[in-house]
């Protein structure tokens, strides 16, 4: 018979580290149930945040879908990036500049609204302090993100914020222009256009073809949408 020195204490202790350390590829943990969890948990809480956001305030009054993609997907990218690098140790000027690269992404097929951008920055700040906070309570973390909620309701979901909008007009009455007949170019204004208008502004002027092209203020209905507000200036061959 084989003697052996097998000790079921020093097994069994060596089990049991074995299976805290979990199943290892190349020193690498292949699955840790925590962090798994943890990521679901955090994930599925960040995207029902943003996604309550972007179709129940920003989707009811813009109605662009194109849009609603393009913050989704910076959503889920933002936090998986973050969330995954987390354990990584970086400069703080690293991860500021990560975030200033993905904050000042400007798209060149189309001149982003104010509107637009703010919810693109506010989608990115939600899914950076979702990924980021593991150590931050989880009551504050819920608390912060349903601030974010209880805001954009009172300020975009009331209509608290003043509706203005804005209209680029190419017009052709340059006598009115002048300071001193303001109140005839407004109510020349009013009257054509049929909005109530707030303030102008005089842009570019061409004396050669007796027009010039103003910004127009005016007080928006609820719910109205703009789209080509960035239009300022026609070609030359147009005018």
């Amino acid at each position: 018979m084989f003697q052996t020195d097998y000790d079921p204490q020093i097994a069994a202790e060596h089990a049991a580290e074995l299976a805290e350390k979990g199943l290892t590829l190349m020193g690498v943990d292949v699955f840790d149930a925590t962090n798994f969890f943890m990521l679901l948990l955090r994930f599925a809480f960040n995207i029902a945040v943003c996604g309550l956001i972007i179709r129940f305030f920003y989707y009811r009054r813009s109605r662009r879908k194109d849009y609603c993609f393009t913050f989704v997907l910076f959503s889920v990218t933002i936090f998986l990036l973050l969330f995954l690098l987390q354990s990584i140790p970086m400069e703080i000027g690293f991860a500021l500049g990560l975030f200033a690269i993905f904050g000042m992404i400007r798209y060149r097929t189309e001149t982003i609204q104010i509107r637009e951008m703010t919810y693109l920055f506010v989608v990115i700040g939600i899914s950076v302090v979702n990924g980021l906070s593991m150590d931050v309570p989880i009551v504050s973390v819920v608390v912060a993100n349903l601030l974010f909620i209880f805001i954009i309701w009172l300020l975009d979901g009331r209509n608290v914020a003043c509706n203005v909008s804005t209209k680029i007009i190419l017009y052709e009455k340059i006598d009115l222009i002048k300071p001193e007949k303001r109140a005839d170019l407004l109510a020349d204004l009013a009257e054509r256009t049929g909005l109530e208008i707030v303030n102008i502004e005089v842009g570019h002027v061409d004396f050669l073809r007796d027009a010039a092209f103003l910004k127009v203020y005016y007080k928006s209905a609820p719910g109205e949408i703009n789209t080509i507000d960035h239009i300022t200036r026609f070609s030359q061959s147009n005018m």
